[in-house]
């Protein structure tokens, strides 16, 4: 099958690179960027694109490709850093910005390329980055400019070798889906041949020996991920082998365990163990409101009542099995190369007891390449109804990372409540598919307000309701603000605990999608 090989230098977008590129129905594998050409190339690569990174390609500890992947007449992409990189390699010149480019930035081509076919000469780019090709090598040619007259876009004058210093990938960048097009199958040749039933036999390659007859445990949230794990699980094996564990931790929705069970009877399991743990997390979560403690202690106390259960179950070797996505990933610095930072941890990446297992080869992600649009289509293949691969995301760790500061029983139950009347607010008003991601967030402050005649001092919640794709980029939902205010009114006169409702704007980046 045709490939794209993406050389990972630690950018929180190398794998959107790969989303974009397969949603395109091509091939694409990422590997770490300084791994020498000769250990990832094969015949099927047909082409190669060089990452962005956190890195400037003048710091010393900046990583680098192997120069053999310059020598081929394979052609090359590089994005962000990668581009920069191609232009120092060369003997041109990238310095530090004045000011930083971010966010979109109009583009003007200066001569026309099968790069920019079909795009016309002015367009928005989206940019992010701090350093800048100032000097051009004398190998290459300028294809078009920014506003400020800072080459965007260069490319070797005798070879397909490209270089863009916007992120095509990106989808506040205009053109940049067509541009990417253009580089796979107008460039390289790719033929389009990648789905989601490749994925579900590349998949079934890659771990179906691994496991032979061992038995599989899944956690199960209830969420989207980790029941379309589950889907797979039992289309690739016996459900005699697939023992789905359900653990009720208390930092849950409401009604979400009867909910989660009657999901699991639909997928076919045999095998459905259902823990209620809730007095075993808010005791370990007493006292911490820092959210990178919650997670850890979460991630841990996941594996421990797992492993309470499977005791109670009888298996004496099991392989554990997690719903896992890329965005999880790279968000906790575990990008496919070394080169990646942390922007915040997830509970099931970077849980020390997880990552013993991991580490142990007792581990199996199988979507740990996908991103969530990518495990909705997932899910669709393998025929899980609409009602559950379209409810939006819910994070592992739950309400905890939707509570600022310490989490207790009471601040659960009053944000089960908000939650409850937010989503059945959008449900009634046909909002709740037009949204990617909605959900509240209790704040950890207390205001005065007026109930009737009386003095009220109650607590206040954030809602957040965002557009996206993929959860890589998010924009924030341009509700009606007669909507604002009946959710305002709706939830401070229902709920006796909040006194004030606030409505969170923020667009991902700079922001995230969830507040911790």
């Amino acid at each position: 099958m045709d490939t794209i090989a993406i050389l990972d230098f630690g950018s929180q977008y190398t794998q959107l690179i790969a989303r974009r590129i397969r949603e395109l129905q091509v091939y694409a594998i990422i590997v770490p960027g300084t791994t020498p050409f000769s250990q990832y190339y094969t015949a099927e690569i047909k082409g190669i694109i060089l990452s962005g990174s956190p890195y400037s390609v003048y710091d010393e500890r900046a990583p680098q490709p192997d120069s053999a992947l310059f020598q081929t007449h394979i052609p090359i992409l590089g994005i962000c850093y990668g581009a920069q990189f191609i232009t120092q390699f060369y003997g041109g010149n990238v310095q530090r910005l004045p000011d930083r480019e971010y966010g979109q930035r109009p583009v003007s081509k200066l001569q026309s390329d099968i790069l920019f076919d079909q795009i016309p000469e002015h367009f928005i780019s989206w940019m992010s980055h701090g350093d800048s090709i100032e000097t051009v090598p004398h190998q290459f040619s300028v294809l078009a400019k920014t506003d400020n007259g800072i080459p965007a876009a260069i490319k070797h004058n005798d070879a397909a070798m490209y270089g863009v210093q916007f992120h095509p990938e990106v989808t506040h960048c205009e053109y940049g889906i067509q541009l990417l097009d253009n580089f796979i199958t107008k460039i390289c040749s790719c033929k389009k041949e990648w789905n989601m039933h490749a994925y579900i036999e590349e998949i079934k390659r890659a771990i179906v020996k691994k496991v032979g007859e061992t038995p599989l445990v899944l956690l199960i949230s209830g969420g989207v991920d980790s029941t379309v794990a589950g889907a797979l699980l039992l289309k690739l094996f016996p459900a005699e082998q697939v023992h789905l564990l359900y653990i009720d931790t208390g930092l849950m929705r409401n009604s979400e365990t009867e909910e989660v069970i009657k999901t699991l009877n639909l997928l076919g399991a045999k095998h459905i163990h259902v823990m209620h743990e809730e007095d075993n997390f808010l005791n370990a979560l007493q006292g911490i409101s820092d959210p990178e403690e919650k997670r850890k202690i979460i991630g841990d106390k996941f594996v421990t009542v797992q492993e309470k259960a499977v005791a109670g179950i009888g298996l004496q070797d099991y392989i554990l099995v997690q719903g896992t996505l890329y965005t999880d990933l790279i968000e906790s610095g575990k990008g496919v190369g070394t080169h990646a930072q942390v922007i915040k941890s997830h509970h099931n990446v970077r849980s020390p007891l997880i990552e013993k297992k991991r580490n142990e080869g007792k581990l199996i992600e199988p979507l740990d390449r996908l991103y969530k649009d990518e495990v909705r289509e997932l899910g669709r293949t393998l025929g899980l109804p609409e009602s559950i691969v379209s409810r939006h995301p819910f994070p592992g760790p739950g309400l905890a990372v939707r509570i600022l500061g310490e989490v207790t029983k009471e601040s659960c139950d009053l944000l089960r409540k908000v939650d409850e009347l937010y989503i059945n607010f959008l449900r009634e008003h046909n909002l709740y598919s037009k949204i990617w991601q909605a959900f509240a967030v209790l704040l950890p402050i207390r205001s005065v307000g007026v109930a009737g005649d009386e003095r009220k001092y109650g607590y206040t919640v954030a809602l957040r309701a965002v557009e996206s794709r993929d959860g890589m980029t998010a924009d924030v939902f341009e509700f009606d603000i007669k909507q604002l205010k009946a959710l305002s009114s709706l939830i401070t006169n229902k709920i006796s605990g909040i006194g004030r409702v606030v409505y969170d704007i923020s667009s991902k980046p700079p922001a995230t999608i969830e507040w911790e």
